[in-house]
């Protein structure tokens, strides 16, 4: 069987040794360049590969391809790959089929990383045998190749569900549904909907489906659509019929299989609203994988948050600096301006993908005293927010962007970097971009 691997970076790679380690015939390519680290171990492991090109009769010939999550179903040779009816799938619908493990699947367009690590700390911290893997550290292919996990916890993308045929999760959690990406589904939000719903498509009976109860579009999605899979819904403001979590008198109660968990939200080591959410969810997965309470009461109350969102980067002249660089869309900006509690610099730009402003204007009145706008072209920012705060300025380069903002808050104010965009059009990626944040703040 040839297995060719579309794409040389973390998933690719992992990809590529699982599949020679099975037997296939491995071939990696990539339009653009590989990393060093990543040729050198396709090369120690005897596979071959090219880079900043595809050649058509060295892909054209697979059985099978594994697509990496960043190239669209539009590339020409995704296209004529489809032609042919050869299957193009993900790393997660290539690597399940040789793992027996439980997985606990996790999506959504916000949240998905904070509730990933939280699940996974929660699983770990109760003493079970875990993975983590998905969008997040190292390649679910690769961890399958090399290690023996009892269980994973995932953060699925909506690319990488885009690219399952049988793949199912024992749990499955969609923390929220909000417009991204859209660029990549036709600008048709329901198409983006049904992506992330490919979650639960093959789950049986036997699993279970953890949401967001008040999630408009995931509301309407599950009025419209059966599923078979048990739900278990959390919200702050309606109380579960029978399973699922809620809020009371700032208590979290979750009840799973008649098992009652409560825990005073002022113990939660995350803040803000939507935390709250995250921690309901990751706990309704602790208690159906039979974590003891008082495990999942520490664990909660210790956990350290995620790099990159809302991370508090370090207190300057009573300023506190906060780097939120992984908040990529609108949504995820509301989220972070919900949850300041003081006059706000903010620094956002970067590649719109059709961004609507008009959600954040009320929080940005009442919380944003200046902005500063980090991209290539603010036009759209600067026409939203233009005659809704007094100070905005425009910076192409991060220090330049930091000093800004030292200059634009006082003592008791924040400086967030919250950039509502994708990062590509001055940095490689979000990580890029809050590293560079972090180290202009050091620099101060």
């Amino acid at each position: 069987m040839r297995l060719v691997v579309l794409g040389g970076g973390e998933s690719g790679v992992g990809t590529a040794i699982l599949g020679k380690k099975k037997g296939y015939d491995v071939f990696v390519s990539d339009f653009g360049k590989i990393k060093e680290n990543y040729k050198e171990v396709l090369t120690i492991n005897g596979i071959a590969w090219e880079d900043e090109k595809h050649s058509e009769e060295l892909i054209l010939n697979a059985d099978v391809v594994m697509k990496s999550p960043g190239i669209p179903e539009k590339a020409p040779i995704v296209k004529k790959l489809i032609e042919k009816g050869i299957p193009v799938i993900s790393e997660i619908e290539f690597a399940i089929q040789f793992t027996d493990a439980t997985t606990v699947g996790i999506t959504g367009s916000n949240g998905k990383t904070t509730t990933t690590l939280l699940t996974y700390h929660l699983l770990k911290q109760g003493g079970l045998n875990v993975g983590l893997a998905g969008n997040i550290g190292k390649s679910f292919a690769w961890q399958v190749a090399e290690n023996k996990h009892d269980i994973y916890v995932l953060e699925l993308s909506s690319f990488q569900l885009d690219g399952i045929i049988n793949y199912k999760p024992h749990i499955a959690i969609i923390t929220n549904i909000s417009p991204d990406h859209l660029d990549r589904y036709n600008y048709d939000y329901n198409l983006y909907i049904d992506s992330k719903f490919r979650i639960t498509k093959n789950q049986t009976e036997a699993d279970y489906l953890i949401y967001d109860n008040e999630d408009e579009a995931i509301q309407n999605w599950l009025n419209n659509n059966e599923i078979k899979a048990n739900k278990v819904p959390f919200s702050l403001i309606t109380k579960s019929e029978n399973q699922g979590a809620f809020l009371e008198d700032n208590n979290i109660n979750s009840t799973i299989n008649k098992e009652l968990f409560t825990m005073p939200i002022n113990e939660l080591a995350l803040e803000g609203k939507h935390n709250i959410k995250n921690a309901m969810a990751a706990t309704a997965v602790a208690q159906l994988l039979n974590i003891r309470k008082q495990t999942i009461r520490e664990s909660l109350t210790n956990f350290q948050g995620a790099e990159h969102r809302l991370e508090k980067v370090l207190k300057i002249q009573g300023v506190q600096y906060i780097n939120d660089s992984k908040a990529t869309n609108v949504n995820s900006v509301f989220y972070a301006l919900d949850s300041m509690t003081t006059p706000t610099v903010w620094i956002v730009g970067g590649v719109d993908k059709g961004n609507d402003y008009d959600e954040l204007m009320p929080l940005v009145r009442e919380k944003v005293k200046a902005i500063v706008c980090l991209g290539v072209d603010n036009t759209k920012i600067i026409n939203a927010f233009n005659n809704v705060v007094d100070v905005m300025v425009e910076t192409t380069s991060m220090s330049e962007a930091v000093q800004l903002a030292q200059r634009l808050a006082e003592k008791g104010d924040s400086v967030l970097l919250s950039p509502a965009c994708a990062s590509f059009d001055l940095f490689e990626n979000y990580e890029d971009r809050g590293k560079q944040f972090k180290q202009a703040i050091y620099n101060l």
